[in-house]
């Protein structure tokens, strides 16, 4: 299976630092986020990776390389202008294949990665989803067993971290639009399964989650 790290995205909210560097390379504990999604990808055993980009990517290009430091092999999907996050997945699929594929939000920060199996029978994506963050707190899809719907008042949040089939993105314009409509379709035929990630998540959105984020990782060092 090979994997997607999604890294278009501008960083308004993490300006003045997203003004010089994108985003992706915005560091916590003297590491760039995207390294850290990086070395956990090698260590589950992805060997190839797909990275977009659009904000200064060509700093993204110079920093990263070709991957061989991580012993993966990392490929790079330019956007002229960011794409969203459906738009920028459906310009990669040449290079993510037909297979299924991991996607996982460059602005997102974990300790771990969730238990990544093949998709189950017809579906077209399988979520990971989250308790609702404070600045979150409606959700975005309800969870029932296995499958992911859009309906119910008991909703968490998408952690950002999924599975796709390439065929999900077929009939989609070209160009910029946005992936939830596209899943929230597919959940109406019971397309979308799911679970619950219940390990250690935070949306790097802001100046001061990277700052809690920061000292979090600081004290694990001492």
């Amino acid at each position: 299976m090979k994997a997607m790290i999604l890294a278009a995205g501008r960083g308004e909210r993490l300006r003045p630092l997203t003004d010089s560097v994108p985003k992706p390379l915005v560091k916590v504990a003297g590491k760039p986020l995207i390294v850290y999604h990086i070395e956990k990808l090698a260590a589950a055993g992805f060997t190839e990776i797909v990275i977009n980009h659009a904000w200064l990517g060509h700093k993204l290009v110079q920093h990263l390389g070709d991957g061989s430091q991580w012993q993966v092999k990392l490929r790079y999907s330019k956007e002229l202008t960011a794409l969203e996050t459906g738009g920028g997945i459906k310009q990669a699929l040449s290079l993510l294949g037909e297979e299924p594929f991991f996607v996982i939000n460059g602005d997102i920060f974990i300790d771990k990665l969730p238990n990544i199996k093949p998709l189950k029978g017809d579906a077209l994506a399988h979520l990971w989803l989250v308790d609702n963050p404070v600045q979150h707190p409606e959700g975005d899809f309800g969870l029932s067993g296995e499958y992911v719907n859009d309906i119910g008042p008991n909703k968490l949040t998408f952690s950002g971290m999924g599975i796709y089939q390439a065929k999900l993105f077929n009939d989609t314009p070209d160009g910029a639009f946005a992936l939830a409509p596209l899943l929230r379709l597919a959940m109406k035929n019971q397309k979308v399964t799911g679970a619950y990630f219940d390990h250690y998540w935070c949306d790097v959105g802001t100046i001061a989650r990277l700052e809690q984020i920061e000292k979090r990782e600081t004290k694990k060092v001492r």
